[in-house]
């Protein structure tokens, strides 16, 4: 390839690969902030579920204590002496609350239920907390995991408490229909990380031990001690965890009752699901335009591939004419020495034979026959002699009546004598003239590379010794320069 051809492609090569890299990184950045996006937007979703989740938690309980608050309002209005009367105010309160027992009590824990039956929970392991503390909510898993709404009757007469017992088994439906994969999970959890109830899928590792801070400190200890940080601070956001074979992301946003974490479990797999939901249609458009980009490239390079095999033609072409002598049809002289040196150049040793030879009185044949019939003789010569060679040997017209033939790789003598042969031949049999047919001879002299002549300019002069002879001779016929082949 050429220098003008190397700068040709340089020219299209250089500016396309340098904006295929720009288009490629900036494609690579763009794919990647709205892989990012795409997972924020899913991390959002699932913590504001997870806030909805918690409002619906603490909705429940805040309505446990609206009621509570009514009753123990009644309470103090009415007074306790009536046991009937209050046995109906805390069956009232079990029916309007979702509680599933309402109990009053004295400060010594002696009291009744909604049934009417006695009781004491001066025993109960929340008893001595309710005592020590101004909180409504206490946890106690005396008989079930519950949490205690309580409510400080305090007047001149009365001195107790107001009980709503509510079931953390009430939060199990709060997952279900959520959409979620049968992995997940729902659970609260107080500050220590001790799971005060559970919805969804109870089996997870992350449940296993009845406390999800200490479940995750083997295998996730630095996520656990970030989630222990961020509950401290009420703060919320997501945490990926694995547990044997269980990928899960926790999402943890504060309930507002006790310092209560509300977390919601989801397995890896459903997140990475929702992440490529997300950014479908941004995959689609980025493949897309890796379509089109490849396709870009695919066309300038058939264009450019066109483009240069049509110039290399036209370029072919133009030599070609340049190197052909426009009457024969053969190479011209320019042409032909240099396609002899080149041969020489690449072949040093490689046996060769040329051929110089005149065509006989052709000035003769000017001047009686006329300078066109002359042409035609010459053209009629040019398009029957480089038929009855080799594609590859060389043929051209290097003067005005003056023919020169190089045939490459010739092996041995007896091939030297055949080719010289055919030559005298086609020259015996050789006519020209479409309508008056016209005998031409000539006088051949012939040279043989490299042992005549190492160099074109010395083969040439050697051939020519040899036209010399024929001609000397009394032309139409053929002379080697070396006489021993004469």
């Amino acid at each position: 390839m050429d220098d003008r051809n190397r700068s040709s492609i340089l020219q299209w090569i250089l500016p396309t690969a340098v904006m295929m890299i720009v288009v490629m990184v900036m494609l690579f950045n763009f794919s990647s902030k709205s892989s990012a996006e795409a997972q924020d937007t899913v991390s959002r979703t699932l913590i504001a579920a997870t806030e909805s989740f918690s409002d619906r938690f603490k909705s429940q309980l805040d309505g446990v204590r609206t009621v509570g608050v009514t009753i123990r309002a009644l309470l103090e209005r009415e007074g306790i002496d009536d046991k009937e009367r209050v046995t109906q105010l805390l069956e009232i309160a079990v029916q309007c609350s979702g509680a599933y027992k309402a109990v009053y009590c004295d400060v010594s824990g002696k009291g009744w239920d909604q049934e009417g039956g006695e009781v004491s929970v001066a025993q109960a392991d929340y008893f001595s907390t309710l005592q020590d503390t101004e909180s409504c909510y206490i946890y106690t898993e005396e008989n079930q995991q519950t949490i205690l709404v309580a409510e400080r009757i305090a007047t001149e007469q009365i001195h107790g408490y107001l009980l709503m017992y509510y079931s953390m088994g009430n939060i199990s439906t709060l997952i279900a229909k959520s959409g979620y994969d049968s992995t997940s999970f729902l659970t609260v959890i107080d500050e220590e990380g001790k799971i005060l109830g559970v919805s969804g899928a109870e089996t997870s590792n992350c449940l296993a031990t009845g406390n999800l801070l200490e479940a995750m400190e083997p295998d996730n200890s630095e996520s656990a001690r970030m989630l222990r940080n961020r509950m401290s601070n009420g703060a919320k956001g997501t945490s990926e965890i694995t547990m044997g074979k269980q990928s899960h992301v926790l999402v943890y946003v504060p309930t507002g009752v006790e310092g209560w974490e509300m977390v919601l479990g989801v397995s890896q797999d459903y997140v990475d699901r929702q992440v490529n939901f997300q950014w479908r249609s941004t995959k689609s458009m980025i493949r897309s335009l890796i379509i089109v980009i490849c396709a870009f490239i695919c066309i300038v390079v058939v264009i450019n591939i066109v483009s240069r095999i049509r110039s290399n033609e036209k370029r072919k072409e133009l030599e070609d004419k340049a190197d052909t002598d426009q009457l024969t049809g053969l190479n011209n002289k320019l042409a032909t020495e240099r396609k002899i040196k080149n041969y020489m150049a690449q072949n040093p040793q490689s046996q060769s034979m040329m051929f110089l030879l005149d065509i006989d009185n052709f000035k003769k044949i000017n001047d009686t026959m006329g300078h066109a019939f002359g042409d035609e003789v010459l053209r009629s010569l040019g398009m029957q002699i480089g038929a009855i060679f080799r594609a590859t040997d060389i043929i051209g017209r290097v003067g005005g009546d003056e023919f020169m033939i190089f045939l490459k790789g010739i092996p041995d003598e007896e091939t030297i004598l055949k080719e010289a042969r055919k030559v005298e031949t086609f020259f015996k049999g050789f006519q020209a003239g479409e309508y008056v047919k016209y005998a031409a001879t000539a006088s051949i002299g012939v040279a043989i590379f490299p042992q005549e002549g190492a160099d074109f300019e010395t083969l040439y002069k050697a051939a020519d010794q040899g036209l010399y002879k024929a001609k000397k001779r009394g032309k139409n016929q053929l002379a080697f320069y070396s006489d021993e082949r004469s």
